[in-house]
């Protein structure tokens, strides 16, 4: 998912971005997030954790104000998000992404042994 987002939107906003600049922006916003998220997660420890679940609810409510948004006035995004549609172009993996992180995350936490 980051390569796929970041490679789509610095194409369009290198190329399209007068057709649709808010929703290449929240592509470009949405691969920002997904970079961050892998990179805390390879980081590791127990403050990257904590800030890859709470950039997994930031990207999670992203996901869902823009597919709502999206939902009730799709005039507003001439072309597609990342996270339009709940990321229906990107067979929902955008709002299942955040949804399995904040799950795994948690529960790793709950699995690691006591003073890790």
């Amino acid at each position: 998912m980051t390569v796929g987002a970041a490679s789509r939107s610095v194409y369009q906003i290198a190329t399209e971005y007068h057709r649709a600049p808010l929703a290449y922006a929240l592509s470009a916003v949405a691969a920002v997030v997904y970079v961050f998220i892998t990179y805390t997660l390879v980081r590791g420890g127990e403050t990257a954790r904590k800030v890859a679940l709470v950039c997994c609810a930031l990207e999670l409510v992203g996901v869902l104000t823009v597919g709502t948004w999206t939902l009730l006035d799709s005039s507003a995004f001439p072309d597609a998000t990342v996270w339009s549609y709940y990321g229906a172009g990107y067979i929902l993996i955008p709002v299942a992404l955040p949804v399995t992180g904040i799950l795994w995350l948690r529960r790793s936490r709950a699995a690691a042994p006591a003073g890790s």
